[in-house]
C-alpha cells in the first residue's frame, strides 16, 4: 500500500509498504530530505543517497520485538501473524517522535491523529497485558503498536498525561523497583532523569513514568545519531558519539558522565545505544541536548540469585565491556557529589521491601561498595 511518510505536517517522501511483511519496498518523490529519519541519508563522494535498507531498519525498530513477553499470545488474540503488521494499523504513530504515515492522496493532518493531543485505544495494551475481554472488533489506534523493548509494557492516559507502564521479568520481577531506585539515585546526584513511581496491577509490580517527549521535542537514539557518518579509524565508539554530537552543536560529555556514573552505581547491564540519545525540535530540526536518563531497570542484579549478587563480573554496555573500564571515560569524577548517596541503603531497603530481607541487604551493600569504589577513582 502507498503512503506518504510525514514528519508532523511535512510531507517527507512517498513510500510503498508490503503490509504482510512490514517492509518498505520503495521510496519515491522525496520532498523534504532534511526531515527524513536521522541516519538514513548517507554521504557519498558525489553527493547524498537515501539508504532504503537503513530506512527499513528504522521502520522495523518501530515494531514490538518478537521477543516481547506474551507477544505470541497477543498476536493470536489480535489475529495477526507479526508485530510488524501492527505498525500501519496506527499509521506508524508513536509517543517518542513525530513521524507517521498518511495514506496516499489523503489530507489528514498531524493535529487530527497524533497521540500527544488525541485519545487512543486501550485495546492493544489490554491484549498485551492479557486482560482483554474481546475476541474481535479491536481498535488498533494505539502507541502500543510502536513500543519497543522486551518487557511487558503499555501506554495509558492518566489525568491527561501520557504514561508508560512497564513490568518485570521472572524470577524476581525486580526491574520496576530498580527504575524507582535509579531515579532516586539520579535525583540525589543531580543527574537529569525520568522520574519513576510504582503501581500494582493484579498483584504484580509495574513501574510508571510520564512521557518525556512532547509535541515540541522528539527522541533520537544514540544509535541513530551514530549512523550520521561512518566511524573514523581513530575513533572509539565513545568518541564517535561524542564527536558527532559536537558536530551537531551538543556537548554531550556532561550527560554521559552522569549516565555512566549512575550505571556504574546500579550495575546496569543493558544501557544500549537505543535507550539514550538526544532531544530534537521536530519543527526547526534544532538539537536541544541530551535526553534525560531513562530505562534503567536491567540493573541491581535483577535476575541473579542471592549467591550471585557481587560487585565482580558484571557485564556492561554500551562503550566498554566492564563497568570499571567504562568508568574511566568519566571526564570529571567530582561531579556529581557521590556523598549525596550517604544513607541510600535505607531507601533501597524501603523500595525493595517486597523482596527477601537478605536479598535487599546484599543489593544495598553492593550499591554502597560500588559508590565507595567510584569515590576513590
Amino acid at each position: 500500500m502507498k503512503y506518504t511518510l510525514m514528519h508532523k505536517n511535512i510531507s517527507v517522501a512517498d513510500v510503498e509498504i508490503d503490509e504482510d511483511l512490514g517492509v518498505i519496498t520503495s521510496i519515491d518523490n522525496i520532498s523534504a530530505k532534511e526531515h527524513l529519519p536521522v541516519g538514513v541519508v548517507h554521504q557519498l563522494r558525489h553527493g547524498e543517497t537515501v539508504d532504503r535498507y537503513a530506512l527499513n531498519h528504522w521502520w522495523a525498530g518501530r515494531s514490538i520485538p518478537a521477543s516481547r513477553m506474551g507477544v505470541s499470545d497477543a498476536l493470536e488474540a489480535l489475529g495477526v501473524s507479526s508485530t510488524k503488521q501492527l505498525i500501519t494499523k496506527c499509521l506508524g504513530l508513536s509517543l517518542s517522535d513525530h513521524y507517521w504515515l498518511r495514506p496516499y492522496d489523503s489530507n489528514i493532518t498531524w493535529e487530527a491523529v497524533n497521540f500527544f493531543d488525541n485519545d487512543f485505544s486501550d485495546d492493544i495494551g489490554d491484549v498485551l497485558f492479557g486482560v482483554n475481554d474481546k475476541n474481535a472488533g479491536f481498535d488498533f489506534v494505539s502507541p502500543d503498536n510502536t513500543s519497543d523493548g522486551n518487557l511487558q509494557k503499555r501506554w495509558k492516559i492518566i489525568d491527561g498525561k501520557r504514561c508508560l507502564i512497564k513490568g518485570g521479568s521472572y524470577p524476581y520481577r525486580q526491574q520496576p523497583y530498580n527504575e524507582v531506585i535509579a531515579s532516586l539515585i539520579a535525583e540525589k546526584l543531580g543527574i537529569a532523569h525520568v522520574h519513576y513511581d510504582m503501581i500494582t496491577i493484579a498483584d504484580e509490580p509495574f513501574s510508571i513514568c510520564e512521557d518525556f517527549v512532547t509535541t515540541h521535542t522528539e527522541l533520537v537514539s544514540a544509535y541513530r545519531i551514530m549512523q550520521i557518518r561512518e566511524r573514523k579509524n581513530h575513533e572509539s565508539e565513545y568518541m564517535h558519539y561524542v564527536n558527532i554530537c559536537k558536530e551537531l552543536g551538543v556537548d554531550v560529555v556532561p550527560a554521559l558522565d552522569g549516565m555512566i556514573t549512575l550505571d556504574y552505581i546500579i550495575a546496569n547491564e543493558d544501557r544500549h545505544f537505543g535507550n539514550f540519545g538526544l532531544l530534537r525540535d521536530p519543527d526547526k530540526l534544532e538539537w536541544i541536548g541530551a535526553a534525560p536518563v531513562f530505562d534503567s531497570g536491567t540493573s541491581l542484579w535483577y535476575n541473579r540469585s542471592d549467591d550471585q549478587i557481587t560487585t565482580a563480573n558484571i557485564i556492561c554496555k554500551p562503550f566498554r565491556k566492564t563497568h570499571s573500564e567504562q568508568a574511566k571515560l568519566i571526564s570529571d569524577i567530582s561531579k556529581p557529589d557521590l556523598s549525596a548517596l550517604d544513607g541510600i541503603e535505607a531507601d533501597i531497603s524501603r523500595i525493595l521491601s517486597s523482596q527477601k530481607p537478605e536479598r535487599t541487604a546484599l543489593i544495598a551493600k553492593c550499591v554502597m561498595n560500588r559508590t565507595e569504589t567510584l569515590k576513590k577513582r
